[in-house]
C-alpha cells in the first residue's frame, strides 16, 4: 500500500512539474510584430526591395507580456527559418506604408524569401490589397506576428477591415 501511495505521489509530482514547465514555456512565448524602415522602396516582377533599410528590425508585443526592442537584420533573417511556426513555412502578411510628399500609400502583402545585399533588403511578395508602386519614398514595413499571419488584431488585418469599411461606405 505504501508503495502504491509513493508511486501515486511520484506520478502527481511528475505531472505537476510537466505542467509547470508548460506554463513557464507558454509565458516565455511571445507573439511579436516587426517593423522595418527604409529610405525608399522599389518593386519589380514580384520583388520588393527596401533600399537603405535600417540595420535593425523593431519588434514589439502587447499581451500577455509587453516587450519591445531591436534585433539586428542578420538575426531577423536567421530567425526567418527557425521554430515550429517559422515565416519560411507560414509566410507572414505585412503592410508596406510608403510616405511620399503628397500621400501615403498602404499595400497589404505576403512576404517570402528575404535576402539582404549591402543596405538593400528584398522580399518576394504577393499583393493582397492595394496597388504597389514601382518606386516610392521613405517607408515602414509592418510584419504580422510569427505563426499568426492572419490574426484579426494584426496590422494587416486592421488595414483590411478599414479598407472594407471604407469600400462599403462608398457604395
Amino acid at each position: 500500500m505504501k508503495r502504491i501511495l509513493l508511486l501515486i505521489l511520484i506520478m502527481i509530482s511528475s505531472i505537476a512539474s510537466a505542467q509547470a514547465e508548460q506554463t513557464k514555456n507558454a509565458e516565455q512565448s511571445v507573439m511579436c510584430m516587426f517593423v522595418q524602415t527604409a529610405h525608399s522602396v522599389a518593386f519589380n516582377n514580384g520583388t520588393l526591395t527596401l533600399k537603405g533599410v535600417a540595420p535593425t528590425t523593431l519588434f514589439f508585443a502587447d499581451r500577455p507580456k509587453r516587450e519591445v526592442g531591436h534585433m539586428t537584420m542578420k538575426d531577423f533573417l536567421k530567425d526567418w527559418n527557425e521554430g515550429k511556426d517559422n515565416f519560411a513555412t507560414d509566410p507572414p502578411n505585412a503592410v508596406l506604408s510608403i510616405f511620399d510628399k503628397d500621400k501615403i500609400t498602404d499595400v497589404v502583402i505576403v512576404l517570402s524569401k528575404p535576402r539582404l545585399k549591402d543596405q538593400n533588403l528584398s522580399y518576394d511578395v504577393s499583393i493582397l490589397d492595394g496597388e504597389m508602386p514601382a518606386a516610392g519614398g521613405e517607408s515602414s514595413l509592418f510584419i504580422d506576428p510569427r505563426g499568426m499571419p492572419r490574426t484579426p488584431t494584426s496590422r494587416a488585418g486592421v488595414h483590411r477591415r478599414e479598407r472594407r469599411r471604407h469600400a462599403i461606405r462608398r457604395r
